[in-house]
């Protein structure tokens, strides 16, 4: 083994890193872990297209185990041009990551989060927001469902979990990388500026007045009636909401939803049509779905 690699599990850079896995010592450094080649290798991309801007590094350490660089050739060629790799052992990377299993890297990354005004100043068509939502694993999959339906951002309300939790990190698959992400955001406020900016604001609800199936067709309709075919609505009925307008999408609470002042804030409330036997849907779930609608009738 390479004299430079790191050996020591004890070392005091080793146990820094490692602190990174309390909100304390990230809220200190402004800085996360970034775990395993899939989230690496997008923070990797993500640094170079900022080093190419002349922007802000978005990898600072870099920690990587020799088989793991000869299986990921990308992210070697990736790593190599960061000047900040390191070559680890697996029970140095093991000291330092908070999997029980590293998969052989870990990158220290800055914080990614941008303002509010910033993400509406670019005239955004799509948000997904999380309204004090709790588990680790939940965010990362309402975030990695947005970055798939190509929302313009992700915005988590004050009271929801830190995105930077190496749990939701490692659940967003890479996607905290490529959508930007607004925290502690105050949603009244939030809602008078997305308002103020044409977005729409669409309540996730079970019990919401308006059908997300109804939606799409009446949006289906009218693309048809763009086309010269029949449309399936008429044109004289009153539309409650067009899904390809502009939309910022709220999104509740693992144990209780979305609760009346959060409803009260919203245009509409939309639910998601259940058609077995279960009682909801998680909300993660529910997210996806949502969203994938207003993308496909944006769109279309």
């Amino acid at each position: 083994m390479p004299r430079d690699t790191m050996t020591n599990p004890r070392a005091d850079r080793v146990r820094d890193v490692a602190k990174l896995a309390t909100r304390t010592a990230r809220n200190r450094r402004r800085q996360f872990l970034a775990e395993g080649p899939q989230a690496v290798r997008e923070a990797l991309r993500l640094d170079a297209a900022r080093r190419a801007d002349g922007g802000r590094a978005a990898v600072v350490e870099l920690y990587a185990s020799e088989a793991c660089l000869s299986r990921y050739p990308e992210i070697a060629h990736l790593a190599e041009a960061t000047g900040a790799l390191r070559l680890a052992d697996d029970e140095v990377l093991a000291a330092m990551a908070d999997t029980v299993s590293p998969q052989g890297i870990v990158a220290v990354c800055s914080m990614l989060d941008v303002t509010l005004d910033a993400v509406l100043a670019a005239g955004p068509r799509l948000l997904a927001v999380m309204c004090r939502v709790q588990d680790p694993g939940n965010a990362g999959t309402i975030l990695r469902a947005a970055d798939s339906a190509g929302a313009d951002a992700v915005v988590l309300t004050a009271g929801s979990v830190d995105i930077y939790n190496p749990k939701a990190v490692r659940s967003t698959a890479g996607s905290l990388f490529h959508v930007p992400v607004v925290l502690g955001a105050d949603l009244p406020a939030l809602a008078d500026q997305a308002r103020a900016t044409g977005l729409g604001i669409l309540a996730a609800d079970g019990t919401g007045t308006l059908d997300l199936d109804v939606l799409q067709d009446e949006a289906a309709g009218r693309r048809a009636g763009a086309r010269g075919v029949p449309s399936q609505t008429h044109d004289d009925a009153p539309v409650a909401y067009r899904l390809e307008d502009p939309t910022a999408w709220l999104f509740g609470n693992e144990a209780q939803g979305l609760d009346a002042t959060e409803k009260a804030l919203a245009d509409q409330r939309v639910a998601v049509p259940l058609y077995g036997q279960a009682e909801s849907l998680n909300v993660g779930t529910a997210a996806t779905v949502c969203l994938y609608a207003s993308a496909r009738s944006q769109r279309r």
